[in-house]
């Protein structure tokens, strides 16, 4: 909660003007009672009704500054509490931007949002509260209690029974909700796990007719989340009538004191009874207002703790401390003896994995599923970092270049293709500033989409709808390469991206990528034999060692993983 606190206090002016406007309207509320119990003991001669009118009017200007000064205290909060959740998103999306891989795994693609939404809201809420009850309580109860005790000191001695009670309640309420709040967040990250999952592969859903299925699943985390819901809120709804209780327990009280005061003794003044009253309802409303911070305050704790989390995560891939100064060389790509293991892994990933790669040549990665082709080419942009041996761009280590500058150097085409809602061109053009209508276009041409994005209404202006479901498999494969292509990096990484072509346009992309890529060195992991056979270098890995490197023809004599590879999908007379 210290962060929220310092992000809160960002906004000194509003938290200023807030503190005069609690001031006034607890000012106001002080002096009404005062004013009301002096024109009670003090007879009226004549029933002068100007000077009825007269008290009826200041007493109305006490209400008007007070509702004045409330509906500001309320104002400002709220703009200093939106601000600082405006704040708290924009340094958690900050934040998930720095993230490697590793730490993407660790919280989950839910967890994350829940996080910047949900829990940055119930915070906001807390805040708000807070600086609107944190405020004018104390003060209310402070002089409230000042007034009480002035007016008559033995009726104000109830509060040393009443008041004790209720923040023992309080207390005793606040401990048993803090761990149902912690269970509440993280079922709710549950909720969101299931509908994102459902949302995502509602097609696979469909196909396989599991609509039941995952309605049931559905239904059982919402349930979970409705019982711990109910647990919370019975609790919570215990707080309410039994603060009432006592409340109205120490009223009854006081009159009863008043009343047997005025009758046996006459020693109270009418007016000073219902003062005394008024005073005593102010301090027992601002405990109870201070009770709503402690409804408040486990479930905002435990989203204050886990938007904590995020922001004091350390991402695993860090900036070198003196980054490298970038040399002549361009396109140069080299493996020296790299290790890696996922984090729990019990065993490593790749291992002891070597090879050179330079301008206009193709390395091609080919092994069965799992055997760490996707997870090597991760390790090129530094999704991850490797254990052990160096990754070399240029003859320079990756770990002493500056990320922004290595993943500059980098084309890279993931396994699934992914496109942004927007237009063909934005899509295209993404991450360079103001491309060119000539680069968009060239690259589409490459890229073997020209014919297809021009036969759509307003061309390379086309939208493409969120998730992309406007464009087939195939052509949001080949938009993908064009951006790649479109930023003309000095390293193709090419993640079976041609998995979603047929043959002659896998063939024609080819083709006009060699031609595209002469300076540059081209990474292509695929399942297709005949894409790869023709390239510069294969590795072919088999649970994370490379078992064989060299040439098409050469691995077809000498390693047996390939071969096996090869006569599974190629006839005779094509090998």
């Amino acid at each position: 909660m210290k962060r929220m606190l310092t992000e809160l206090m960002r906004f000194k002016g509003m938290i200023l003007l807030l503190f005069v406007s609690v001031i006034g309207s607890v000012g106001a509320s002080l002096a009404l009672p005062m004013y009301l119990s002096n024109v009670i003991n003090t007879a009226i001669p004549n029933q002068d009704m100007g000077e009825i009118i007269a008290i009826g009017g200041i007493m109305l200007l006490f209400v008007l500054l007070g509702a004045a000064c409330s509906i500001a205290t309320g104002f400002f909060a709220s703009l200093s509490t939106v601000g600082m959740g405006k704040n708290l998103r924009s340094l958690i999306f900050s934040q998930i931007q720095s993230f490697s891989q590793t730490e993407f795994d660790h919280f989950s693609a839910s967890s994350l949002i829940t996080r910047t939404n949900n829990d940055v809201m119930q915070v906001q809420t807390f805040m708000n509260i807070l600086l609107r009850v944190a405020l004018m309580a104390p003060i209310m109860c402070v002089g409230g209690l000042i007034m009480a005790l002035g007016k008559s000191p033995k009726m104000s001695m109830v509060l040393l029974f009443s008041m004790p009670l209720m923040v023992i309640f309080i207390l005793m309420v606040g401990k048993l909700a803090a761990p149902l709040s912690r269970q509440m967040q993280k079922k709710l990250d549950q909720i969101n796990l299931v509908i994102r999952e459902k949302l995502t592969g509602i097609r696979v859903a469909r196909t396989f007719g599991t609509e039941q299925f995952e309605e049931e699943r559905f239904n059982q985390v919402n349930s979970d989340f409705m019982k711990t819901s109910i647990q919370m809120n019975l609790i919570m709804t215990l707080m309410m009538p039994a603060l009432t209780l006592i409340l109205y327990g120490t009223m009854v009280a006081i009159i009863g004191f008043g009343g047997y005061q005025i009758i046996h003794h006459s020693a109270i003044p009418v007016g000073d009874i219902i003062a005394i009253t008024q005073y005593v309802m102010q301090i027992m409303m601002s405990v109870l207002m201070l009770s709503m911070l402690f409804i408040m305050y486990p479930r905002a704790a435990v989203s204050a703790e886990r938007i904590n989390q995020v922001l004091n995560t350390t991402p695993i891939i860090a900036e070198p401390a003196v980054p490298a100064i970038a040399n002549s060389k361009k396109g140069y790509l080299s493996f020296k003896n790299v290790s890696f293991t996922f984090p729990h892994a019990n065993a490593p990933a790749l291992e002891n994995i070597s090879f050179d790669s330079g301008p206009g040549e193709v390395t091609a990665i080919i092994g069965s599923t799992g055997c760490g082709k996707s997870t090597l080419i991760n390790l090129i942009p530094r999704f991850y970092d490797v254990h052990s041996g160096e990754i070399l761009v240029n003859g320079i280590n990756i770990k002493d270049i500056e990320l922004k500058t290595l993943r500059a150097k980098i084309g890279l085409v993931p396994q699934k293709a992914f496109l942004f809602k927007g237009t063909i061109a934005d899509n295209v053009g993404y991450g360079l500033e103001d491309p060119a209508e000539e680069v968009i276009e060239h690259a589409i041409r490459v890229a073997q989409s020209y014919d297809f994005a021009m036969a759509k209404e307003g061309g390379l202006q086309a939208p493409i709808t969120q998730g992309a479901t406007n464009v087939s498999g195939g052509q949001k494969q080949r938009l993908a390469i064009a951006r790649a292509i479109a930023r003309k990096p000095e390293i193709y990484i090419f993640d079976d991206s041609f998995s979603a072509l047929d043959f002659k346009t896998d063939a024609a992309l080819r083709k006009a990528l060699l031609a595209e890529a002469k300076a540059a060195t081209v990474i292509l992991v695929a399942q297709r034999v005949s894409t790869i056979k023709n390239a510069d270098r294969i590795l072919v890995l088999e649970n994370g060692r490379c078992v064989g490197q060299g040439k098409h023809d050469d691995l077809l004599k000498s390693c047996q993983v390939y071969q096996e590879i090869v006569y599974s999908q190629l006839s005779q007379e094509e090998v």
